[in-house]
């Protein structure tokens, strides 16, 4: 696939992004529409809308057959591997797809789950999305395993190290864990996490969703043993994706059919995966190394260069939101302040006013944001927030000062009725 937008001066400014999304040009009851519901899903630039409609029309086969459509695919979905491993810093042999990120935790889960009873334990945080929850409770109901949980701190949405260590003991097993919070922007320092797994020799089972799309992720210097994310939440289609250590892979009692491959990655694919969606998740990188603007770039380096941007002048629209909404009166902010390990999103209140209504008035103004429990609910549930849950507002590549402006000139009309 070729370059998009590529520069050779500078990471691509936010009106260049803009120009490659055809959302950007929505309009709402006569308002620019402004996606800031990135957290839970990003738009698609046209270049990974082409990737994905060029497999669809001209390479469209199964794998593995003797014949050109077939060894096309073929070549297709391990040049995505390839893309994926160098977003994460892995190998292209430890990369596998799923539906999304829940089904593929939920099969690792069941994997792993086959070899323990109840004399293990696995480890799991207040602060994560029930992605990285659920299917380790099911191993609880299964197994008879028992599951140990890490507090949260609510007064900062921070996740309480010292009582994570204080709970892992040698009959831990896994600990799951969730690199940035999904609901409150919180960065976990999973690499010291990994290190107090490793000394009680646990594995770690990190949720990256949140995370990819806003800090580069680094696999080697998070120390952890597997990884999801899913590509809907980096400009791609809706496919997830597990980098998973081979030498574990290869070593699981993975639930499959018994002439489906044996190595790793493949062993971990049920079934006729998502062609298409795979090739878009590859595309989907490429798009992100091509922001850097400078074609020479290999692909890592030009992906570091574009995620210093991104990270730089999101957490510049996150300050200026932060500090907009402190001065609307009956607004609640969650979470670390800015300059914090964060990344930009904030979730707030607006007192006396569910946060659906909110949601909804936003909405009238072009303003698309999420609201609810994020399926993060222990996580509202610490906060001492009711069942409407928090208002989310998420900072993507393609957002602007003037949205943000807009947003909190909007909240400041909700709050005084």
């Amino acid at each position: 696939m070729t370059s998009v937008g590529a520069r050779h001066d500078t990471v691509a400014d936010v009106a260049t992004i803009r120009s490659h999304f055809p959302a950007m040009r929505r309009e709402q009851d006569g308002h620019v529409v402004a996606y800031l519901d990135g957290p839970g899903g990003t738009q698609v630039p046209s270049f990974v809308v082409d990737g994905v409609t060029d497999y669809l029309l001209h390479h469209n086969a199964n794998t593995h057959w003797n014949y050109p459509t077939s060894a096309e695919t073929d070549a297709l979905i391990e040049e995505s591997r390839e893309a994926l491993a160098e977003f994460v810093n892995g190998s292209p042999d430890e990369i596998s797809f799923g539906a999304n990120m829940t089904s593929i935790t939920f099969h690792v889960a069941r994997a792993l789950g086959r070899g323990w009873d109840e004399t293990d334990e696995i480890l799991v945080t207040e602060l994560d999305h029930h992605a990285n929850v659920a299917p380790w409770r099911a191993l609880e109901r299964e197994r008879g395993v028992n599951i140990v949980v890490a507090r949260m701190r609510p007064e900062d949405g921070s996740l309480d190290l010292d009582d994570l260590e204080r709970k892992l003991s040698k009959r831990t097993r896994l600990v799951a864990i969730g690199v940035a919070s999904n609901a409150l922007g919180t960065v976990v320092d999973v690499a010291r996490v990994s290190e107090m797994a490793r000394a009680v020799g646990a594995m770690v089972y990190a949720d990256a969703v949140h995370y990819a799309p806003h800090f580069l992720v680094d696999v080697q210097a998070l120390g952890c043993d597997f990884l999801a994310c899913s590509a809907y939440k980096f400009y791609g289609p809706h496919v997830g994706v597990l980098w998973a250590r081979r030498d574990i892979v290869e070593r699981l009692d993975v639930p499959k059919l018994e002439p489906a491959p044996e190595k790793s990655p493949e062993r971990l694919e049920t079934g006729t995966q998502n062609h298409e969606g795979i090739v878009g998740a590859g595309a989907a990188v490429e798009y992100l190394a091509s922001l850097s603007g400078d074609d020479g770039l290999p692909r890592r380096e030009a992906l570091a260069a574009a995620f210093h941007a991104i990270h730089q002048r999101g957490a510049s629209l996150f300050e200026r939101l932060w500090n907009g909404l402190g001065d609307v009166p009956g607004v609640q902010r969650f979470g670390l302040p800015p300059k914090s390990r964060r990344s930009a999103t904030l979730s707030f209140r607006v007192k006396g006013v569910p946060s659906d209504e909110v949601a909804g008035a936003l909405a009238e103004q072009g303003l698309f944001v999420s609201h609810g429990d994020f399926y993060a609910a222990t996580v509202i549930e610490r906060l001492g927030v009711d069942a409407d849950g928090v208002v989310r507002v998420g900072a993507s590549i393609y957002n602007t000062e003037d949205e943000i402006d807009r947003t909190i000139a909007a909240i400041d009309r909700v709050s005084r009725g």
